[in-house]
């Protein structure tokens, strides 16, 4: 079949997002499916306000039904709520077109820490957009339940995966600091509670890899920590074999392939006790959740490699591929 992606998130993003969709695509065209993705690249755009780094597509209006009618796909599913998920919807909507969504991203949480907006119209909106969908794919049990505790339906499960032999154990040589490393990577920006992380009393080093808008901030207040940059790849992979800890500070992800790829380089996790971590790690074997922070990261030092890299190995692309080809197949017949 011929599945239509529509998103807002596109490289030359690097986010949870636009790595879960690459792998989509990949081991959907695997199992001998077409896949065409709509993104900002397609449209002109502008810089999103406080995240540059973020392109929003504002000429989507007079282009998006073009293309979405060219494309003559058999399912669509909106991957995103930015414009380019609203104008796909719209369009879905007029003409009775079904079409599946997915809850990504706490973009409420993220609104609420950057400009002190309330959570409830937020929400309220996002429930409205989702709620015109066959179905919405969520990650984790955890992030189903609390969705549906604020009333959004139609709510399926779809989890996520890594790729197990790129992220492996390797020598700890990539990094050449005082051990022991506790390492944190991913976006440097408000929503990921970085400043928690940096903040702590830790022997040894902590090593942050990564890019984004708080970065310069944070460099600033945190000269004993060692910001690494943007990373990808082989690299990023050797960075995180590298590591003894990894430390997870975010209470907003709604899932963190972060933790994954952490686990399957053999390292265990600190992190708080919130929807991403609870549904990932297994407590007490390959991490320490914990209110206390700092605490969660001294107690995981001593939990197995081979416990983190062996729960890795159970999450597969593959099988999140199948997953979603599960959700949007049924499309294809109404």
């Amino acid at each position: 079949m011929k599945i239509l992606l529509v998103t807002d998130a596109w490289r030359p993003q690097l986010n949870g997002v636009v790595r879960t969709l690459e792998h989509l695509r990949e081991d959907l065209a695997a199992l001998g499916h077409e896949t065409e993705v709509i993104h900002p690249g397609l449209f002109r755009s502008c810089a999103c306000p406080t995240y540059p780094e973020i392109r929003l597509s504002w000429n989507a209006p007079w282009n998006i039904g073009r293309l979405l009618r060219e494309a003559r796909p058999d399912a669509i599913h909106l991957a995103t709520e930015g414009p380019l998920g609203m104008f796909a919807r719209r369009w879905c909507l007029r003409r009775k077109l079904p079409f599946t969504t997915a809850f990504h991203t706490r973009f409420p949480e993220y609104i609420r820490e950057r400009f002190h907006f309330p959570l409830g119209p937020s929400y309220a909106w996002l429930k409205r957009f989702h709620g015109a969908a066959a179905k919405t794919m969520v990650a984790t049990p955890s992030l189903k339940q609390d969705l549906e505790g604020k009333g959004f339906r139609n709510l399926v499960y779809w989890s996520r995966g890594v790729d197990t032999s790129l992220f492996r154990p390797r020598p700890k040589t990539a990094l050449s600091l005082p051990r022991p490393v506790f390492l944190s990577v991913g976006r440097i920006a408000v929503e990921k509670n970085l400043e928690a992380f940096l903040r702590l009393d830790l022997p040894g080093s902590k090593a942050v890899v990564g890019a984004g808008p708080d970065l310069p901030a944070l460099r600033q207040r945190h000269p004993d920590a060692h910001f690494l940059g943007a990373m990808e790849g082989e690299g990023l992979a050797a960075a995180f074999a590298s590591g003894d800890v990894f430390v997870f500070p975010s209470r907003t992800d709604t899932f963190g392939l972060v933790l994954l790829e952490a686990m399957a380089c053999g390292l265990p996790v600190a992190a708080y006790p919130v929807t991403g971590p609870l549904d990932v790690v297994v407590q007490g074997l390959t991490g320490v959740l914990d209110e206390d922070l700092g605490r969660a990261a001294l107690a995981a030092q001593a939990l197995s490699p081979e416990a983190c890299r062996e729960h890795a190995l159970g999450f597969s692309w593959q099988a999140c591929a199948k997953q979603f080809l599960a959700h949007v197949e049924p499309l294809a017949d109404l």
